[in-house]
């Protein structure tokens, strides 16, 4: 693609970086294809090629945002769908990135939509104050069906429907501490306990802790770890992700200088892919840098992990089959296909992919509050994908897409990692039952 920047334009790193992106596109629109908003509506502004042109033609122009522009940004998933399938190599990512800045900086939202997204960073990064709101959402929840009816308070709508009928008490595993590895320790990582997954289902975090200190890996839960800015950072507010992605890699250095890490185990996908472009997002500074690159470098799926370690035979064989839900941070974001579905299967389960599995589930983030109408129809064409499976769970390793799925596919849905721990001697998930002919537990 042409480009028409100026030197004074180029001078700023940031332009610079987005200039380097368009010009790797030949507007081939094989991303269109594969792009969820562009299946769903059909519309060319709605597709990544589309979006493409609106970002350079107001990076170009040096112009603040208009609404236009930004209603088809807000639409984008941030699936990075259209990153696998392109042929030349585009880095969408990073272009709507600081497209998603530069409209933070130049445009005035309407008041509705500032104070739902302001609520959203303030509360869902905050382990505490999440759980507080979705406690709360109990007395709220009678009036989702008025706010549904009023185009601009349909976010909060959405929001009601989303918050679980019952919260589960904070757990321990998620404190400050070192997880013990059984018998000889092999390594020693560190775990994210992550924000709105510690609070919604914490008994994924205690499943990896257990599978890992069995497997002889010593866990920690570091000290001043904080939520890893993603949220934030798919809303353009560049500076409190920076800040969030600063206090991270921080607490996380401080582990490696006083035992070394072999990785920084994720268990949310979403996590994963922000985490592992933190080399990316503080290149530009100076006393991060460095630093930073390191941290990306140590970050791992706990798939990605599993798979690099010396696993036993099974001891428990449910004999269940599991339709895989690829989450799009997990596939298209960090490139993380083979691992989890191979694991799977080496711990006895019988792994279904569903159709259309490039397609996003509609969750992203808080795409499905931000945007409920255009979640609800992806997050149902999943289902039905989903469902005609014939399998008995579905398995995925994203808590965003478990909330946005989860009661909706007629099967129980878990973790990944929750399968992995049960099948190596581990607990069985709550709400799964195994069938008549399941073969004895080996020992």
């Amino acid at each position: 693609m042409q480009t028409t920047f100026t030197s004074d334009q180029l001078a700023d790193p940031h332009v610079a970086e987005s200039e380097k992106i368009l010009r790797k596109c030949v507007h081939c629109g094989f991303c269109t294809a594969t792009c969820p908003t562009y299946v769903t509506l059909g519309n060319e502004l709605d597709s990544p090629r589309g979006r493409i042109y609106l970002i350079k033609d107001m990076l170009e122009n040096g112009r603040p945002a208009d609404a236009e522009l930004v209603t088809h940004i807000d639409r984008c998933l941030s699936c990075l769908s259209c990153m696998t399938t392109c042929p030349s190599g585009v880095n969408y990512m990073h272009l709507v990135d600081h497209a998603r800045v530069h409209i933070e900086q130049t445009y005035r939202r309407p008041l509705t939509d500032r104070l739902i997204r302001s609520v959203l960073a303030a509360v869902l990064p905050y382990p505490k104050r999440f759980r507080a709101a979705l406690r709360m959402a109990a007395l709220g929840r009678p009036f989702a069906g008025i706010f549904e009816k009023i185009g601009p308070l349909r976010p909060l709508a959405a929001m009601l429907r989303l918050a679980p009928a019952s919260v589960p008490a904070a757990s321990p595993v998620n404190r400050p501490t070192t997880h013990v590895a059984a018998g000889a320790r092999h390594g020693r990582v560190a775990l994210l306990t992550g924000c709105a997954q510690s609070v919604l289902d914490p008994e994924i975090n205690a499943a990896t802790i257990r599978l890992l200190t069995r497997l002889g890996v010593e866990v920690v839960v570091p000290e001043g770890e904080g939520c890893c800015g993603a949220l934030v950072h798919h809303m353009g507010r560049e500076e409190a992700s920076l800040a969030a992605a600063r206090n991270n890699v921080d607490a996380w250095l401080r582990q490696v200088e006083q035992g070394g890490l072999d990785a920084i185990v994720i268990t949310a996908s979403g996590c994963g892919t922000t985490i592992k472009d933190y080399s990316f997002m503080l290149r530009l500074d100076p006393a991060y840098a460095e630093k930073a690159a390191k941290v990306s470098a140590l970050a791992k799926d706990v798939t990605e992990y599993l798979a690099g370690l010396d696993l036993p035979a099974p001891k428990n064989l449910p004999g269940l089959s599991v339709a895989y839900h690829s989450a799009c941070s997990m596939q298209h974001g960090q490139k993380v296909t083979k691992q989890p579905k191979d694991l799977l299967k080496k711990a006895g389960f019988l792994v279904r992919e569903p159709r259309e599995g490039h397609l996003c589930c509609g969750s992203a983030g808080t795409y499905n509050i931000l945007q409920p109408e255009i979640s609800a129809r992806l997050r149902d064409r999943k289902v039905k994908n989903i469902a005609a499976t014939g399998a008995d769970i579905v398995a995925t390793g994203n808590i965003g897409c478990m909330t946005q799925i989860a009661g909706r596919a007629g099967m129980p849905m878990v973790h990944t990692v929750q399968l992995l721990d049960w099948a190596f001697g581990g607990e069985r998930p709550a709400g799964i039952s195994t069938p008549p002919h399941q073969p004895p537990a080996r020992r």
